[in-house]
């Protein structure tokens, strides 16, 4: 069974470069999976580099401000949700 945990929202996202600032509620990690929802829109996919102040980290946490590339469109207000399988 798979199930999703809510574990941040999108601030900010840049079109051009498919960056969106993710403000963090829980851990997340490089190569967790997450489900970027808003509405109808929904982009699945795997955690491959985050950055916090334009440095690489493999984990942040709650209350943490995250760059995360992202492979789709989304827009802010988005949720950003953990895939636990």
């Amino acid at each position: 069974m798979v199930e999703k945990k809510l574990i941040g929202k999108i601030t900010h996202f840049y079109p051009k470069i498919a960056v969106a600032v993710v403000e963090l509620e829980g851990t997340l990690n490089v190569g967790d999976t997450i489900s970027i929802e808003k509405g109808e829109e929904v982009v699945e996919q795997v955690v491959d580099s985050m950055q916090i102040e334009h440095k690489n980290v493999e984990e942040a946490g709650k209350g943490e401000s995250i760059g995360l590339k992202v492979a789709g469109q989304t827009k802010e207000g988005a949720k950003v949700f953990k895939i636990i399988e």
